[in-house]
């Protein structure tokens, strides 16, 4: 978009740390990792599975040994970091570039995204207040799941846009250079 078709529709221009963020987050070098359907699914795989095992190391180093809980975040910061990072570039910054540096077609499929993470959500967080109506009504100790419960779900509810996004970004079209040779 030209600066004068942003003088026309209001649009800010992008400042330099939008086109860095841009720049970084159209990069191609890790385009294998996330090139297809199946990778991008087993991506986010890998980014829930770390992610959950990353609240579980967290919520037992409250009871247990600490040092054991410290080495093993840090052993999985490096992995959850990578996939997040792999997450982000297959949906082109969706979810991290600023409005002004998404075109129409990225604000969509941004709203999309926010609309279906919040429907998952709502289904997730019906089946906690179930299952924790379930627990009360059979006279079961809940007091301790509380906070662990509450976490989870905290940062459920914060990484369900991603894990959306990555989950319905479609393939990249061929390249028709490509297919005419």
């Amino acid at each position: 978009m030209t600066d004068q078709q942003m003088a026309q529709t209001g649009a800010r221009p992008m400042t330099g740390y939008d086109r860095r963020m841009f720049a970084l987050m159209n990069r191609r070098e890790g385009a294998p990792m996330y090139a297809t359907a199946a990778r991008r699914r087993l991506v986010v795989g890998a980014h829930i599975a770390l992610t959950a095992a990353g609240i579980a190391t967290w919520l037992l180093s409250a009871v247990g040994d600490q040092r054991w809980a410290t080495w093993t975040m840090l052993g999985l910061l490096l992995p959850w970091c990578v996939a997040t990072g792999a997450i982000n570039a297959s949906t082109r910054g969706l979810l991290e570039l600023r409005e002004r540096a998404l075109d129409e077609r990225q604000r969509a499929e941004r709203v999309r995204v926010a609309a279906r993470a919040r429907q998952l959500m709502l289904w997730l967080l019906l089946a906690a207040t179930v299952a924790a109506g379930f627990a009360a009504h059979k006279g079961w100790d809940t007091e301790d799941l509380l906070f662990p419960a509450l976490f989870t779900v905290f940062v459920v509810h914060w990484l369900m846009p991603l894990w959306v996004a990555g989950l319905a970004v479609q393939d990249e079209p061929a390249d028709f250079d490509e297919a005419g040779e």
